[in-house]
């Protein structure tokens, strides 16, 4: 049976594109979410030192993650722009050399990974429970890397189309399966801690089958042939130079998590659990923001491959209207229950107060990373990656640690010093990923503000 959630956003109303595809996308990114949010439950039944290893351990294997999240970036975009200027042709040889590109990046990404991680886990933690925590948590997970990877490109190759919905489903049923097979794992049979690994590469793996089945559904792989599956180089070092940008943002950003957790560990596991237990709250408040920016390359990026450049204009406007309504929600959320939120994760006191004054920050920051998120969606549209990648070199790279240090080493500031310097960082990379946006712009389709946005 045909996928028939394929849609043309080159035609039509934005608020109808934005409601299609950001609603069911935040709803996947929400049971997404609360799928981690159970795995941080379940540890918290263990122990601190098990939510911090949780943390650690999660936060390696996201970087190895983080090809995936390009290749769903790279795919997004080349497809959509395809599709977008009518070349059902060129949509149908790309999204094939997707999945054949990422079955062996796959597989090349375990070997780097079984190696590489427990190096990264060592440099941010003490010797200890923990940190052995954290390690077995890691060595279990690398199994669970070809179901991320593969059902994120694939899922890139959906969006394209305008579908979101199959992806939302999938997580859907594994946030439920999570649930089922923690417990099941952990304790009835036994495998503890590392139960919560062995959940998620099962899960996950059922999430790829899912997706790669409703991929082979699309118009555009009827009547396609093995041949088509083959590598091409030409075609791989189109989808590198889209996914290399996208990929090795993603990295610093996860990298800058490393940054962090090696400043709070002066401050004891308890500011690491915080800090972990603080990311997944954080991330609940973001989903419709994450949905929405996310939503916005599909759109942006079928306009611009068909030309339709004040569109493109549009999507952008009307995803900041959406994203600074979502803050008056969000902000006040975020500095008046962060503590209560935390409290739900852990009964340290130690843990929730430092959880709280990280969610505190995050609430003066929340339209900020909407705005960034955006931007991000907007220069992947245009095939402008790259300047993602600048953005976030300075934004989570430089700027996280020269800040941290800054207000830890040298002001002397506590725990709120960490914090006060992530948000530093935040606030100057977006002065400049706004003055980079308006200038890419200029040059591929006349600027952001040369022409009135409609809603």
């Amino acid at each position: 049976m045909k996928n028939r959630r394929e849609y043309d956003l080159t035609e039509g109303p934005m608020s109808g594109h934005f409601w299609r595809l950001a609603v069911p996308a935040a709803m996947g990114m929400l049971f997404a979410t609360l799928y981690n949010v159970v795995d941080v439950f379940y540890a918290g039944m263990l122990s601190t030192e098990a939510q911090a290893g949780l943390a650690i351990g999660f936060q390696a294997f996201f970087i190895f993650m983080a090809i995936g999240f390009g290749l769903s970036s790279a795919m997004s975009a080349l497809v959509s722009n395809a599709k977008g200027a009518k070349n059902t042709e060129d949509a149908r040889a790309t999204a094939a050399q997707g999945i054949t590109y990422g079955i062996i990046a796959t597989a090349i990404l375990m070997g780097v990974a079984y190696f590489i991680g427990p190096a990264l886990i060592t440099i941010v933690s003490e010797p200890g429970g923990y940190r052995d925590a954290a390690m077995g948590y890691f060595y279990v997970l690398i199994f669970s890397l070809p179901g991320f990877f593969m059902s994120y490109g694939a899922n890139g190759i959906l969006q394209a189309h305008g579908d979101t919905v199959s992806m939302q489903r999938a997580l859907m049923v594994a946030f439920v399966a999570n649930i089922v097979l923690n417990p099941l794992l952990m304790f009835t049979l036994g495998f503890g801690f590392n139960g919560i690994a062995i959940a998620t590469v099962l899960s996950q793996t059922g999430v790829m089958v899912w997706i790669l089945y409703r991929v082979s559904q699309l118009e555009i792989f009827e009547g396609i042939t093995r041949a088509a599956f083959a590598p091409d180089m030409g075609r791989f070092r189109a989808i590198t130079a889209q996914l290399l940008p996208s990929s090795t943002a993603m990295m610093v950003m996860f990298i800058s998590g490393f940054v962090v957790q090696f400043a709070l560990k002066g401050f004891g596991e308890s500011a690491i659990a915080a800090y972990g237990v603080g990311l997944r709250i954080e991330q609940i408040l973001l989903l419709p923001v994450l949905g929405m920016t996310g939503a916005l390359l599909p759109i942006a990026g079928q306009n611009f491959g068909g030309g339709h450049h004040n569109r493109v204009r549009d999507a952008l406007f009307y995803c900041w209207k959406l994203g600074f309504a979502m803050t008056v929600i969000a902000t006040p959320t975020l500095w008046f229950g962060g503590a209560y939120f935390v409290s739900l994760f852990s009964d340290d006191p130690q843990v929730i107060a430092v959880g709280a004054s990280y969610l505190k920050v995050d609430a003066i920051l929340f339209p900020i990373y909407m705005m960034l998120f955006s931007i991000n969606s907007i220069l992947q549209a245009l095939k402008q990656p790259v300047y993602t990648l600048w953005i976030s070199l300075y934004r989570q790279g430089f700027g996280v640690a020269a800040f941290i240090w800054l207000f830890v080493g040298v002001m002397g500031f506590d725990v709120w010093g960490v914090w006060f310097g992530i948000a530093t960082a935040v606030a100057s990379g977006w002065v400049i990923a706004l003055i980079v946006v308006q200038r890419v712009a200029a040059q591929h389709m006349g600027g952001l503000f040369g022409v009135p946005a409609r809603s």
